[in-house]
């Protein structure tokens, strides 16, 4: 076998490999072999069948078998021996000349190999990134304590209405006189909240209305570009609600506000679990921690982000086979059309280019994931995702099963080990460069990532 490699720009690579019959006929031989004790054909026992036989039966296939392993071989050890940094997969070259393997041997097989850009990305104590430090303020504390008491609020019947309330009451279609419409249409327990009625004119109408009021509104124009909204309102199809364009009368019957949780015992063992908060300064002490912890994860995001600017601008830009990664990207993404990758290459450069550089930032500081890592990332996510509903004391054996299926996708689990990977190199970065430490506001944080 004969292997030769070239890559004059040093990123577009050609392999070329050259099978003799040697190279695989030991094998083939073997196979041909195992196939002839297993065959089962009438008129001959086991074991007996004729080579000759099993040859012209199954010779081909076993043949263009062996010759596809070997030609996989060679090129991973190809490539493993000679440190060649090889983006995706081999593709078959585009100057590669049909090959019949009916015909006796050589065989030449060509490769196109797409080589990573040559680059080097070293971090010292020389190199200053910004940190940005969010400060825990009593205000801040403030908010989230009034947050809970309101996510675990609850509705209390009022007499009059003010702005937020929701209302509940029976309506009745009016005619062109304003006197209900004989044989209109009825609509009983209708629920509003006059809050999101878009038109102001109807949106005031509600004001100061008190239990019992009957009210003149029209749903039409109250929702002029929600078809849905009003057809949900007076529950009917949307096809049918086009038709009621007039007045309806509105006779309230309830009018419930949302009334904030008080501070108090129960509001604790509700968000942290029974008895793991004594009073309101534990209550306010925990908040706080829970705070920082979170707001640290923000800080590390926003870092993450500068030391992957920071490192980008010193490596400049990457040079790489375009036209060749298009193609591995296409093979890649069958069900994309050329306009899509196209649409799509310059991010999917981006994120490369970000990967190469952290794999080499990872063995500077050596850095190695593990299962762990990755674990704990979905573990990580599971547990912000009950967190945006309210659950922060969902038991650990549930975030941990969240976190098992979030894994079990393949493209999921990749985003996993990546974001392990930038958790692991921040970590490591850290220690490393100059920190430029900023005290900041979270109102003045969020602005700056806001921009």
């Amino acid at each position: 076998m004969k292997v030769s490699f070239e890559a004059p720009d040093k990123i577009n690579g050609l392999l070329t490999i050259t099978v003799e019959e040697d190279d695989y006929k030991e094998d083939v031989e073997k196979t041909l072999k195992e196939y002839r004790k297993k065959a089962n054909v009438p008129g001959f026992r086991p074991g007996q069948v004729p080579m000759g036989m099993i040859k012209r039966q199954f010779g081909s296939a076993i043949k263009m078998d062996a010759v596809n392993k070997l030609l996989g071989n060679e090129i991973e050890k190809y490539i493993s021996e000679n440190n060649i940094q090889m983006l995706g997969e081999p593709l078959g070259s585009e100057k590669q000349e049909a090959q019949d393997l009916e015909a006796a041997p050589p065989y030449t097989f060509m490769f196109d190999i797409a080589i990573a850009p040559e680059f080097k990305v070293e971090l010292t104590n020389k190199d200053k990134i910004d940190y940005y430090d969010i400060q825990v303020d009593d205000e801040l504390v403030d908010k989230q304590v009034k947050m809970f008491a309101a996510r675990m609020g609850k509705n209390v019947s009022v007499e009059e209405y003010q702005d937020g309330d929701l209302l509940k009451g029976d309506m009745r279609e009016l005619d062109d006189k304003g006197n209900t419409k004989e044989e209109g249409l009825t609509v009983e327990d209708a629920v509003i909240m006059p809050k999101y009625i878009k038109v102001d004119e109807q949106k005031k109408i509600f004001d100061g209305a008190k239990k019992g009021d009957i009210i003149t509104f029209n749903p039409k124009k109250a929702y002029p570009d929600s078809i849905t909204e009003v057809a949900a309102l007076l529950k009917v199809k949307k096809e049918e609600a086009e038709q009621y364009a007039g007045d309806f009368s509105y006779q309230i019957t309830n009018i419930d506000r949302m009334q904030d949780h008080a501070v108090d015992q129960e509001l604790f063992d509700q968000v942290y679990g029974a008895g793991n908060v004594k009073d309101e300064k534990d209550f306010r002490a925990k908040i706080a921690d829970g705070l920082k912890k979170q707001l640290e994860h923000e800080s590390n995001y926003k870092f993450l982000l500068d030391l992957r600017k920071y490192v980008e601008n010193k490596v400049g830009a990457l040079t790489y086979p375009d036209a060749l990664l298009k193609r591995i990207l296409k093979q890649r993404n069958t069900d994309k059309d050329e306009a899509a990758i196209e649409k799509n290459y310059e991010l999917s450069l981006k994120e490369l280019s970000w990967d190469l550089m952290r794999s080499q930032l990872a063995e500077q500081l050596k850095v190695k994931v593990t299962d762990d890592d990755v674990k704990n990332a979905a573990i990580e996510t599971a547990r912000m995702q009950f967190a945006q509903y309210g659950m922060n004391d969902v038991p650990e054996m549930y975030v941990e099963q969240y976190a098992e299926n979030l894994l079990k996708k393949e493209d999921t689990r990749h985003n996993f080990v990546n974001r392990a990977a930038d958790v692991k190199v921040v970590e490591a970065v850290k220690p490393v460069v100059k920190l430029n430490k900023k005290k900041i506001s979270l109102d003045d944080f969020q602005k700056m990532t806001e921009e």
